[in-house]
């Protein structure tokens, strides 16, 4: 088992991590009958691309011998209304610490093949931008 999930009431679920015991409390949407106070569900899926897609190019990095530390992404998530779902998913990376433009391109192809950018449906549009400082 990875998680166990828990509803609160009020539109809020408390997801335990098994091996850790790390929390996430989520709560619907403003725009979905929520009030808005913590990530949303599809929140956590689009913030779950940009920090794997992180991970993954931590791992490279290391390999490479080169480091992003400060680095950091901001995530937008868009919604489709009928069905209601995820339609596009947009991150833009500040990326600092790597100066070879070769190690940059590498690791910007190691996030695209991260395991999350690579479940996502292909129906979901990912804009994706990295600035390189």
């Amino acid at each position: 088992m990875t998680s166990k999930v828990t509803y609160l009431g009020d539109l809020r679920t408390q997801s335990i991590h098994v091996q850790s015991g790390s929390e996430i409390i989520s709560d619907a949407p403003l725009d979905n009958n929520g009030k808005g106070e913590a990530f949303s569900p599809t929140d956590t899926v689009a913030n779950a691309l940009a920090s794997c897609m992180m991970t993954i190019m931590g791992i490279k990095a290391r390999d490479l011998g080169v480091d992003f530390i400060g680095s950091t992404a901001e995530v937008t998530k868009i919604m489709n209304a009928e069905p209601r779902r995820i339609g596009a998913i947009e991150i833009v990376f500040d990326m600092q610490g790597v100066e070879e433009e070769k190690s940059r391109t590498i690791l910007e192809r190691a996030g695209m093949t991260c395991p999350v950018f690579l479940s996502l449906s292909s129906e979901i549009e990912k804009k994706i931008t990295f600035n390189w400082k």
